[in-house]
């Protein structure tokens, strides 16, 4: 049988790629279960620093299997969410790749990403009320969070597709590129990411997601608390000293 997900990595960045292409990488409980596995080593292993997720054959994932829905089966993990990302992302940085389509479940993994980066004809999708399916994989709390409200409603109430163009428009596409190099422009933002301060990166990650609901007037205290050990870690005094003697800093990695 083929591997559903295939995970490599390149100078620290992880990719994992959707590799259902007969099926436009139509999620199944084993892309779930693989999907999370490498999410789980992303965050454990000290020498990757961010990861890059897209799909086999042109298709970024166009949603559920339906087939297997018929069958009983959930593309899902208790506690993950669709496809094994949704409900509980990386604490490290996880950039979307999307060539050709992000319909329904797949378009909601793109909204659980940090960043995006899209193929000038891909389309993305929440098509589940034209199946009778509301779209809780994350698409109905996280779209209007990333666009304008009425966007959000319009793609969620008609279930029509949009352009990368628009959705870049929107500011939810951190960049728009020709076909086929989506994933190398994924990989030239994890990189860039994967230069700076190990720590430094998960804290910001951190502090941008949770103070989404954070009282204003707590809101410098509460991030005080995250920060400060950056400020105490050696990896600031590395920054520093770097920065002073004009070379590339070395980083701590055990993290």
């Amino acid at each position: 049988m083929t591997q559903e997900v295939l995970v490599t990595e390149s100078d620290g960045v992880q990719i994992i790629t959707l590799n259902r292409p007969e099926a436009r990488n139509a999620a199944t409980l084993a892309i779930a279960q693989g999907v999370a596995a490498a999410l789980d080593e992303l965050d454990s292993r000290a020498d990757l620093s961010a990861a890059v997720i897209t799909g086999a054959g042109g298709t970024f994932c166009s949603g559920m299997d339906l087939k297997g829905f018929l069958r009983g089966e959930r593309p899902r993990i208790d506690g993950r969410g669709f496809a094994g990302l949704t409900e509980r992302p990386p604490k490290k940085p996880l950039i979307a790749a999307v060539e050709g389509y992000a319909l329904a479940g797949g378009f909601e993994m793109v909204l659980a990403c940090d960043l995006a980066v899209a193929a000038e004809d891909a389309r993305f999708g929440l098509p589940e009320v034209k199946r009778g399916l509301v779209a809780t994989a994350g698409g109905l709390v996280r779209l209007p969070r990333q666009v304008p409200q009425r966007v959000a409603m319009e793609m969620a109430l008609t279930g029509g597709m949009i352009s990368a163009a628009r959705l870049y428009e929107c500011g939810l596409l951190n960049r728009v590129v020709e076909s086929g190099k989506a994933l190398e422009e994924a990989l030239a933002l994890a990189r860039a990411i994967a230069e700076n301060g190990p720590l430094a990166v998960i804290t910001s990650k951190r502090i941008i997601i949770e103070s989404a609901d954070w009282p204003s007037t707590e809101v410098f205290e509460r991030q005080r608390a995250f920060a400060e050990p950056v400020f105490q870690s050696p990896d600031a005094r590395e920054g520093a000293a770097a920065f002073a003697e004009k070379r590339k800093p070395v980083w701590n990695r055990k993290i």
